[in-house]
Parts: structure tokens; sequence; C-alpha cells
């Protein structure tokens, strides 16, 4: 019989399972099809203090990990379980599983999230704690085990990525339970805590950034599609160019977005399904630079850094988006927001400008440096210039 007894020596120690449980909830939102149907997810406002982890596997069963300034309460509920409220006669918490709760974590457990139409307890079958300052994980240590289950509570069940956690355990649950390959490397990446980068969602779920899926998006969501032909300068209903162009290269380009100043974004490269191609920027002046090596990192160039030109024009932090933000102060959020949105993962103002600039760099001995077709001596000129400080 496996019980919360046994998943408490094997939990790691709060800062670690924290980690671990952020990086659930972005590999659950990179791999799957749709956020809102994710079992794993990260709340990190959930109070005053308070971040949440949660896991909801939309089948009644979930749990909830809260961490506070003054601890740490996990709190899970197996809908099958015999010792669910619902199980009872009297619809009550099964004896000894919250009754140890230490006061300075005990009102977390009467959270109105953890409670059900018609009934006055909360939904727990398994409880543990951890106070600040403490060493071990705890839980009720009278708790009477109803027989002839080998997971009576449902810890076992519950926690199964929570006490097995090497990336080939994680690897195996999602791959079960979304039906297809998840690349290893990429589940090691973000389980070690690194950033996922465009290329890396695309690794962890091919169609997902795919050009018609983010085009798909964009279109579906009239919030992320009115920032970007405003703001973001990446409008999608102007596709028709001042001149037309070609690539020293010989790549194609397909117009993919326009901007209120005359510039064009191109993707470049044949389309193929599930395919990304840099993006190539084009101004009314005469300038051009690549800014992106897919469409999924242009339009986060675009969320988060929306002054990238002047980065190529050579401005830098701190200077470089100080008045964009100061005239558009909720900018950090709205950011967030889109970002979630389009699917497009997470991602720091130095991380999209250190992208930019490496891209761009390559503008010119890559052959993207386009000229006007049909026209002798009409290239454009690069758009990226030495920085100033």
């Amino acid at each position: 019989m496996s019980t919360v007894h046994e998943i408490a020596a094997l939990l790691p120690d709060p800062a670690r399972l924290r980690a671990h449980l952020r990086a659930l909830a972005v590999l659950d939102a990179a791999i799957g099809d749709d956020p809102r149907f994710c079992d794993y997810g990260f709340d990190d406002s959930w109070g005053p203090g308070q971040e949440a982890a949660l896991m909801d596997n939309g089948s009644g069963d979930d749990f909830s990990v809260l961490f506070t300034p003054a601890g740490v309460l996990i709190r899970g509920f197996d809908h099958e379980s015999a010792m669910s409220p619902y199980a009872t006669d009297d619809e009550r918490v099964w004896p000894g599983v919250i009754d140890d709760v230490p006061a300075s974590l005990r009102p977390l457990l009467y959270e109105p999230a953890f409670f059900d139409e018609g009934i006055d307890v909360p939904r727990v079958t398994v409880c543990l704690w951890r106070e600040t300052g403490d060493t071990a994980w705890r839980t009720g240590p009278a708790i009477v085990f109803p027989s002839g289950s080998e997971d009576p509570d449902g810890s076992d069940f519950l926690f199964g990525l929570l006490k097995e956690r090497s990336p080939e355990a994680v690897q195996a649950h999602f791959e079960d339970h979304y039906e297809r390959p998840v690349a290893l490397d990429a589940i090691r990446h973000v389980l070690d805590g690194r950033p996922v980068t465009p290329a890396l969602a695309k690794a962890l779920n091919p169609a997902a950034l795919s050009d018609e899926a983010l085009l798909r998006r964009i279109a579906a969501h009239p919030e992320a599609a009115s920032y970007l032909s405003r703001d973001g300068e990446f409008d999608l209903a102007r596709t028709d160019p001042i001149e037309a162009i070609a690539l020293p290269n010989g790549l194609p380009v397909q117009p993919v977005a326009g901007c209120n100043a005359g510039g064009t974004h191109y993707l470049c490269g044949p389309a193929a399904p599930d395919g990304s191609r840099p993006v190539l920027y084009t101004d009314s002046e005469g300038q051009a630079s690549l800014i992106a090596e897919s469409l999924a990192e242009a339009l986060t160039l675009a969320v988060v850094l929306p002054s990238w030109h002047e980065a190529l024009g050579g401005l830098r932090p701190p200077v470089l988006n100080s008045d964009y933000l100061d005239d558009h102060p909720d900018h950090p959020a709205v950011r967030d927001r889109l970002l979630a949105a389009l699917r497009l993962p997470p991602a720091t103002d130095e991380d999209v400008l250190d992208r930019l600039l490496t891209t761009a760099a390559r503008t010119v001995p890559d052959g993207f440096l386009p000229r006007v077709l049909d026209e002798e001596d009409s290239a454009f000129e690069p758009m990226l210039e030495p920085p100033t400080w």
C-alpha cells in the first residue's frame, strides 16, 4: 500500500518542488494544443505573497501546492478514493487527513476554489505541509487508511510526477497524455529551468508555432490583432509592399504584414507544413534587415520589444523601450497576456534583443539584403548600426 506517508519521504525541498512544478506547467502549455485544457498550471499571484501550482485532469481529480511566507500546503483530491468526503456517510473530510495542519497554514484549506457547491468541507483526500524553517514534509500521523486499495488516498496517483521527477518520467507522462513523441532534450532543457525559446517550443510541439497556426491564432484574437497592427507595427492587413523585391540568395519572399510607416515584413523561403521561415523587414527609406528566424520570433519581438527599430539603429537598454513604457505603463501585463494568447513562450527584453541582433548581423553575409526587382543598383542598405550608449 502506498499512502501520503511514503510520498512525504520522496518530495524535494520547497524550492526544488516549486521549480519542478513551474517546469511542468511550462511543458504542458508548450506541448499541448490548447492551454485551456492543460492539466498543470502555475499562478504566481494566487494571493498576497502567495503562489499556487495547480493540477486538474478534467476528470474530477486535482491538487494544489500553495507557496506562502508561512510555508507550503499540498492538498489533493482523488474523486474515486474511499476517503473522499463524497464517499462518507456524513460528507466529512476523512479523519486525520487535515486535523494536524498547523494554524499558520490551515486557512489555505478553506480557499473557495477547494470547495464544491452543496458541501461545506474542502475537497481533499490527501494533505501534506511544511512550515517555513521545517526540515521535513508533515502529514496526519494518525490516519487509519481504508483497506482494499493500494492507493487509498490517491497520493500515488495524484503526485506521480512529484515523486518521479526524472526527464524520462516526465517525457513518458506527456507522451502518454498527448499520444505523440516529445523530445527528451527539450524536456531536460525546461526541467533545468532554462528559458523556452520559440525554437524549443517548436521542438516540443511542431504544429503549435507553425506560420499557419500563428496566423490563425492572431485572426481569432482581436486584442492580439489590434496590438500587432498598432503598437507592434505588424499589420496582417498590409501585405501590398511599395516595391517588389528579390534576394541575392535566390529565396522567394512572401509579404506577411506591414506597418503604418510603409514598411513590409516578408517570410523568406518556400512554405512548408509545420515549417518556419526567416522574417525580413524593409522600410520605406531603402533599408532592410533580417529581424527573426521565424514568424514566432518576429511576433515575440513585436510584443516584447515594440521599439526594436531603435535597437537596430544602435539604441540599447536602459534607454531602449523607455519612452514606450512611459506612455504604456501596463505593457508588461499586456505583453504576458498576448504571449500566452498566441502560445508564444515567455521572453525577456534581453533575450529578444540578443536574438534580434544576432539575426540582423547575418542579413548581408547570408544574402538577405534585398534589391528592387528588375532595377540595377537598387540594393537596400542594412538597418543594423553599431550601438550608441
